[in-house]
C-alpha cells in the first residue's frame, strides 16, 4: 500500500516535504480487529506539532493521521461490531487498556496505556489502517468520507470541552480562539442550548465576522471586554495570554476549560501577570481537556448528524499532504 510517513522529527520552516512517500506490505487485522480502506483522512494542527517535535510520535518511521474515515475491507478473528462495506471513523483515540478504573468508568481519556492514533500506532496517511473494531464509529449516512472526517477531531474535542465546560440553556459561555474546534463549539451550543449566549475572542477581524455569522452574541479581540461575566470560558488556542487575560471575565465558580494538546513557551512570561485575587479566587476552576473518549466520537457523531453540521473542505490526494501541511502551517487553508 501507498504511505506517507514521517522519518524523525523536522522544521517545517526549513524542510517543505517532511513527509515521504513510501511502499508498505499491507496490514492485516488481528484478533477484534478491522482493517479499513482509507477514503479520507483529515489535516490537524497536531501532525505540525508531531512533525516540528512539540508533541513527538512514539517510534519513527510514523504514519500521520488521525482523522480517519473508510471502508471496511477485512475482520479480524471475533470481530463481529461492524460488516464488510460499513464506513467507519477513527479519531484520536486509537486504544487503550481496557481494563483500568479509567477505562471501566469510561474515562479512557486518562488511561496510563492511552495511545493515540498517528502518534503512538500507524494513522490515516494510507491506503488501508487496522484498528481494534471497539474504536472504530459508524459514520452517518449523510456525511461523504471528506465531510466526516475534520468531525472526528476538532468536532469530538469540542464537544468534550463544552460537556467539561458544564454550559447549559440560558448559561454565559466564551471562546477564545475561534478556528476548527470553536466554530463547532457555536454550532452545538446553539442547537442544544438556544438560550445560552456565545462570546467569542479572536484577533482576527475575519474569525470574529465568521463568528457573528454563525449566531456569536458578541464578537471581540483576546482580552476585550465582553457585555457580561461568563459561566464557562473555552479556550482553543496554542498560547498562554488568552487564559491571563480572560480569567478575569469568569463569574465566581466558573469554569476556565482548555482545550489544548500543549501551550507553546512563546510567551509564558505572562504568567507573572496572573492574579490570585482577580482571576482565581471566589472558587473559579481551570480544567484541562486531555484526548477524547470512545463515548465523546460516538455521541458527537450522533449530534453532529442530528444538527446537521457540514464542515466545509478542501481536498488534496495522498501524494500532496506535504502541501496540505504547509498550506496549514501559512494558514493558507480556511
Amino acid at each position: 500500500m501507498k504511505a506517507m510517513v514521517l522519518k524523525g522529527v523536522v522544521s517545517l520552516d526549513k524542510e517543505e516535504q517532511p513527509l515521504c512517500l513510501v511502499d508498505l506490505p499491507r496490514p492485516r487485522p488481528k484478533r477484534k480487529e478491522i482493517l479499513v480502506k482509507v477514503l479520507a483522512c483529515g489535516v490537524c494542527h497536531t501532525e505540525l506539532d508531531e512533525i516540528e517535535g512539540r508533541t513527538p510520535p512514539s517510534f519513527f518511521p510514523m504514519i500521520l493521521g488521525h482523522q480517519i474515515v473508510g471502508e471496511v475491507v477485512e475482520l479480524g478473528e471475533e470481530a463481529n461490531k461492524f460488516k464488510r462495506g460499513d464506513v467507519v471513523g477513527i479519531g484520536w483515540i486509537y486504544s487503550s487498556c481496557g481494563s483500568c478504573e479509567f477505562c471501566k468508568n469510561g474515562f479512557e481519556n486518562l488511561c496510563f496505556d492511552f495511545k493515540a492514533t498517528g502518534r503512538d500506532a500507524h494513522g490515516g496517511y494510507a491506503e488501508y489502517f487496522v484498528v481494534k473494531e471497539d474504536f472504530a464509529f459508524k459514520i452517518p449516512s449523510q456525511y461523504t468520507p471528506e465531510e466526516a472526517a475534520p468531525l472526528l477531531c476538532a468536532g469530538a474535542i469540542g464537544y468534550r470541552s463544552l460537556i467539561l465546560s458544564n454550559c447549559k440553556d440560558g448559561s454565559a459561555l466564551g471562546l477564545t480562539g475561534f478556528g476548527g474546534s470553536g466554530h463547532l463549539v457555536l454550532k452545538m451550543v446553539k442547537h442544544k442550548f438556544p438560550n445560552a449566549r456565545v462570546y467569542v475572542f479572536a484577533r482576527d477581524p475575519s474569525q470574529r465576522e465568521f463568528a457573528i455569522s454563525l449566531g456569536a452574541d458578541w464578537a471581540g479581540n483576546i482580552g476585550d471586554n465582553p457585555p457580561e461575566l461568563l459561566d464557562a470560558i473555552i479556550d482553543t488556542t496554542p498560547v498562554w495570554r488568552p487564559i491571563v487575560v480572560s480569567l478575569k471575565f469568569l463569574q465566581p465558580g466558573g469554569r476556565f476549560v482548555i482545550n489544548a494538546i500543549r501551550k507553546e513557551d512563546v510567551d509564558k512570561n505572562i504568567l507573572l501577570e496572573l492574579s490570585y485575587e482577580r482571576d482565581l479566587w471566589l472558587e473559579k476552576e481551570i480544567k484541562s481537556v486531555a484526548n477524547v473518549t470512545k463515548r465523546d466520537i460516538k455521541e458527537f457523531l450522533e449530534l453532529a448528524g442530528e444538527i446537521p453540521i457540514k464542515p466545509e473542505v478542501q481536498i488534496f490526494a495522498l501524494e500532496e499532504a506535504n502541501k496540505a501541511l504547509i498550506e496549514l502551517k501559512k494558514g493558507k487553508i480556511k
